[in-house]
């Protein structure tokens, strides 16, 4: 789908201003760091069962609400800083998804090596730009290894379809299509 500056992109990116902007400047883009990659697992598991561009639209209040993203700060988060969350309009006040950004940032800094190299260990070769989102997957061998291992290591909100959304979000895998302007393969 040809945009107005004539780039011609995934059809989804049309859709909204700001699908187009995450599209364009994000969506894909190799990401690393352990506190952006864990800002964008958090994201990804509170956009569960809703719409990404209501996550986009909420990330500004997400990123004060959960004090950037910090790993640390977030895992010292208690039940003062929960029920300071779930009384914040400008995110999406779910208590199971809190207690899960919580844990999970607890969990993230007792990982060895660190959240950055654990996720990208499943990062699968490149591939071919898919030629429609037909053949796009929802899940994959890796982000199934991945959920598992994440489980294993006392992560919670991390299914395999929320980890393969995270792979495409930071460029482990490219699923830009065929054709357009963004895609590598």
């Amino acid at each position: 789908m040809a945009g107005v500056d004539g780039r011609e992109r995934c059809a989804w990116a049309g859709s909204a201003p700001e699908y187009q902007a995450y599209h364009d400047e994000e969506w894909g883009t190799v990401l690393h760091g352990d506190r952006e990659l864990f800002e964008r697992l958090t994201l990804e598991a509170f956009q569960s069962g809703l719409s990404w561009i209501t996550i986009l639209r909420k990330r500004p209040a997400f990123r004060t609400a959960f004090r950037d993203f910090d790993l640390e700060t977030v895992a010292g988060f208690g039940p003062a800083d929960v029920r300071r969350l779930m009384g914040d309009s400008g995110i999406v006040r779910n208590q199971r998804k809190v207690d899960a950004a919580i844990s999970n940032a607890r969990a993230a800094l007792e990982l060895p090596a660190g959240l950055d190299r654990l996720l990208w260990s499943y990062a699968p070769p490149p591939r071919p730009a898919p030629p429609s989102f037909a053949e796009v997957p929802a899940t994959t061998d890796e982000s199934v290894a991945m959920a598992k291992d994440l489980k294993r290591r006392g992560f919670v909100f991390v299914g395999p379809t929320t980890l393969y959304a995270l792979m495409q979000a930071t460029g482990m895998v490219d699923d830009h299509l065929a054709g357009c302007w963004r895609a590598s393969g």
